[in-house]
């Protein structure tokens, strides 16, 4: 096994699972993901393997059909599926985040309805908050739910959903103004409606269309879309948690540990960076000698290294602080922050030693060299990240003059 990244202090059950992963990956993932990554091809027998092996629902409790395991054993199997291919990491996260919602916030007869299907990857989820002209200014949401008797009527254009397409089940951010007076702030008077649908795209339910996927410069084969509702009808039972002007909390609830998951597919893709470019460096010969033995390469090798190693420290301190309950949006802000930006640099060293063959799609490299810029953006900019990361510094370190 690799020296780098690895984590002490598991059990034999993680140490396990993560052996199982690893292995899944190594065979099943590695060998395929390129040329599938190159056809823009949905990775389906990837996905039914991952389904097979319990991983939808690795995080959903026992008594609801799933493993019931914690943020840091799901972080590390994402780290170890990125490595793989970053796209099938984004399948499984998208859907994870949305159990985790159900599971934190959902009714109880949500939940019974959910989250079983949920953990036998028979149900697969995903979730909405951005819009065309939103960016990171969540407050700016225009979809809005009018309440009709015992029904909402949802009208409005939703971007960037990853799973669009594949899903069959859509966590809603939209504004609801019922119950909540004119006025009154922004992030009080959103609501997350769950949105059942048939998987596919065109018209999937009445009033909901899914037009089809958008082209991506990378993380290619997952499906990423818009959403268009146009007088769609939700049952009053489907709103998240039972009451409407939560919506805005349940949403950050999840995209906190949806960073802790980015963060760890940073860390995936940036180990396959660095297996790459090793490997590639002790082949190839210049000047009589394996470019590996220049001191120039060497230092490029030591700085990659120790990017992975701070990378990987962080995301796991971020997932752990989760799983003791405390409250962890600093750590995952750095964790996501640091974890992305180290991410792209080990990626474009790794691409710099293979010098002209990197340009090639023949090599791996190049394929991550598309990829790793995704993660600067989802689940929030790193100037987003920053954000969070100086207010909340500048709470714990308040000044008492």
């Amino acid at each position: 096994m690799a020296r780098l990244a690895q984590t002490a202090g598991l059990t034999d059950v993680q140490q396990e699972i993560l052996s199982t992963v690893r292995d899944f990956v190594d065979k099943e993932i590695l060998p395929v993901a390129t040329e599938l990554e190159h056809r823009d091809e949905y990775p389906q027998q990837i996905v039914d393997g991952l389904k097979e092996l319990g991983l939808f629902g690795l995080m959903i409790p026992e008594e609801y059909g799933g493993l019931g395991e914690s943020l840091l054993t799901y972080a590390l199997c994402v780290e170890e599926i990125a490595r793989g291919w970053m796209s099938v990491s984004g399948i499984i996260n998208t859907h994870f985040i949305v159990a985790y919602m159900l599971k934190q916030h959902g009714t109880q007869e949500q939940k019974e309805h959910f989250l079983p299907r949920m953990a036998a990857g028979d149900i697969r989820g995903a979730f909405s908050m951005s819009e065309p002209g939103l960016g990171s200014d969540v407050s700016a949401i225009t979809s809005k739910a009018v309440k009709d008797g015992e029904e909402y009527v949802l009208n409005g254009q939703k971007m960037w959903l990853t799973n669009g397409g594949t899903s069959s089940l859509v966590a809603v951010l939209v504004r609801s103004d019922e119950g909540h007076p004119e006025g009154t702030a922004p992030h009080k008077s959103m609501t997350t409606f769950l949105v059942e649908k048939e998987p596919g795209f065109g018209e999937v339910r009445p009033g909901l269309t899914i037009p089809g996927k958008i082209d991506k410069m990378g993380y290619k084969g997952v499906d990423t879309t818009e959403l268009i509702m146009d007088g769609l009808r939700i049952p009053a039972n489907r709103v998240l948690g039972g009451a409407t002007g939560r919506g805005f909390y349940q949403m950050m609830d999840g995209v906190e540990v949806g960073r802790v998951n980015v963060a760890a597919r940073g860390c995936g893709v940036a180990q396959r960076a660095f297996e790459l470019g090793v490997r590639y460096a002790q082949q190839r010969h210049t000047f009589g000698k394996p470019i590996a033995q220049h001191q120039a390469i060497q230092f490029k090798l030591a700085e990659m290294a120790t990017k992975v190693e701070a990378a990987h420290a962080m995301m796991v301190n971020a997932a752990r602080k989760k799983d003791s309950g405390e409250r962890n949006d600093l750590e995952a802000g750095m964790a996501k922050y640091l974890a992305s930006e180290y991410c792209k640099e080990v990626v474009e060293d790794a691409f710099r030693i293979h010098g002209g063959y990197g340009f090639s799609k023949e090599y791996e490299i190049e394929r991550l060299y598309r990829e790793a810029p995704m993660l600067l953006i989802g689940e929030g900019t790193a100037e987003i990240q920053k954000m969070i990361i100086g207010r909340r510094l500048l709470e714990e370190y308040r000044f008492q003059g």
